[in-house]
This record gives C-alpha cells, structure tokens and sequence, in this order.
C-alpha cells in the first residue's frame, strides 16, 4: 500500500481550485467508481473471487483513468464506498490511487458524505482532510445540524482543504426529505443558507470559502436558485451524463467567468469502453482512448454551453 503524500501547503483549497481550472482551462471532474461488472474486458474482472486480486484490478484500472485524465481536468473524485465494499483490501487500493493522483498534479476529492457529532465529526475530518488519507475535500452529510459540520470547517480551514455539503443532491428521492417546506422555505433551501453563512466567513474577503455545496444536474432550476443563494460557495454538480443532466442544465452553476462550478462525470468516462460512439474503431485492449475521448467530449460540451468557455 502507498500512504497518499501530504497536501501542499500551496495555499487555500478554493484558490488551489480556481488554478488548477484555469490551469486545465475547464471545470471537468473525472469520478473514479470502480465497479466489477463494468470494469473493460482486458481486466476480465467479473471472474476474480479473491478480494486482494479484486481490490488490485481496481486500483490499477484508476491508476490508468488518472494517466489519461490528469492532462485533461483539474481534480478527480475518488466514490469511497467502491472500495469500502472489497474491505481491507479496498482501501489499500484506495491509498495507492490516491497517492498516485496526487503524483500527477490533480486535487483529489473524497466522496464519502461523512457526518456525525462532536468527536466523531472531529475524527472522520482529521482521518480524510488531514491524516493519512489527506485529501484536498470531502462530501460532507448535514443532516444532523450546523454543528455537526463545525470539525469538518475547522479542521479544512487548518489544513487548506475543503468540504462540499449536501444541499439538492441529483437522485429523483431527493425530493422527499430535501423539498419538504418549513418556516416557508425547503428543508434545502436552510441547508443553503448554512452552506453560504460558512462560506463566507472562511473565505476571509475572497470570491469563494472552504465550505462548497452539492446540487445535481438534474435540478437546473434549482441550481440557478442556489447559485445566487450561495455566491461564495463552490458547487459540486454530479448527475452530469447518465444520470440525465445535460452541459446546459448546469449552466447555472457557474458564475460568469467560468468559476464556481465542479461538474462530475464518472461512468460517462471511465467506462467509456461500453459507449459505442467512443468506442468505434478500438481494439479491447484501447480502453484508454475511449476514456481519453469522452473527457474532451465532456470538456467540449461544458465549453460550448456554460461559461467554462471563459475560463482563462
């Protein structure tokens, strides 16, 4: 196993982001969820019993997604409970695609949506935003209150890392809890203005803080909503391409120079090999050039309908 390097201390996550978009000149965040049954044919994955062997299959196949990815986007997104379900042996696999993300320049973001209270809240943020995991964010849960984030905020603020909330998440049950109405507003629109109030006070006079929110591409109404209600805030938008959102539903993400938005992807381009469009052509074992080729069509498109075309 290879324990992730330390984070630079090369300043505050939200401007270690806004470089490193501008930098790759798009808002593209690749997803590494490695699944047995959808892994390429040159893994020959669905046969494999033993865990170890399983867990290995997975990292090299992010290791390799990373190889192709990293000239091409800003940050990647490790799904955690992908490798939580091989155990031990998973997270291990974990560490090594970690590390080997970072030695490739990109940010990496945890996607655990960890939450919980006093302690256990102040464990979960030292363990991913500050211990050996080290991660640049992570999804955080905020459905046990404002203070149950406070650890993940204090402990990002001391490390230079960030944190995305929960605020309209993209599944269609969303709505069952997070559009409920009290006090005249949505049970999300509360948890907005939480994200926005920490926001701003971590982004200490800046465009953006340590605290960001997470809205799925497929609410575009509302995701113009909250992006005035959060002006400070990053927004993770997943739900982009299988899951139904389209570049021009997350248009309202952005703010108009082509900050303020991550957008995510992941089966879309990973496992590219299964699209025909990006497929034809390629031998079994050119897997990689299908994933190459879905993250320029995801970078193309976010280009032509939102103001990523500004990025500079």
């Amino acid at each position: 196993m290879t324990i992730p390097a330390s984070r630079s201390p090369g300043g505050v996550f939200s401007a270690r982001l806004s470089s490193a978009i501008k930098a790759r000149r798009t808002a593209a965040c690749i997803g590494l969820d490695p699944r047995r049954e959808s892994l390429p044919p040159a893994f020959d994955a669905t046969a494999i019993t033993d865990p170890r062997v399983l867990a290995d299959s997975f990292a090299k196949f992010c290791r390799d997604v990373i190889d192709v990815v990293a000239p091409l986007v800003p940050i990647v997104k490790p799904q955690l409970a992908c490798f939580e379900a091989v155990g031990p042996h998973g997270m291990a696999a974990l560490a090594d695609v970690i590390a080997h993300a970072r030695s490739k320049g990109l940010l990496v973001l945890a996607d655990g949506k960890r939450g919980d209270i006093g302690s256990t809240a102040e464990a979960y943020a030292d363990g991913w935003l500050a211990g050996p995991w080290a991660a640049d964010a992570l999804t955080v849960n905020p459905y046990l209150g404002l203070d149950s984030i406070e650890p993940f905020v204090k402990v990002a603020e001391q490390r230079n890392a960030g944190i995305f909330i929960l605020v309209k998440t993209s599944n269609p049950g969303s709505k069952d809890f997070q559009d409920l109405r009290c006090d005249g507003r949505t049970n999300y629109e509360h948890v907005a203005a939480g994200v926005e109030a920490l926001a701003a006070r971590t982004a200490a006079g800046a465009t953006y803080g340590a605290v960001g929110a997470v809205v799925g591409a497929t609410w575009p109404k509302q995701l113009d909503e909250l992006r005035a209600a959060m002006p400070h805030a990053w927004i993770l938008v997943p739900g982009f391409g299988r899951q139904g959102g389209r570049a021009s539903d997350v248009r309202g993400a952005f703010h108009a120079d082509g900050l303020g938005a991550l957008v995510v992807s992941a089966r879309d381009v990973i496992f590219a090999h299964a699209r025909p469009e990006m497929n034809a052509g390629l031998a079994s074992g050119q897997w990689q050039t299908a994933v190459e080729r879905a993250c320029l069509d995801m970078i193309e498109r976010l280009a032509a309908d939102t103001p990523a075309a500004s990025l500079k």
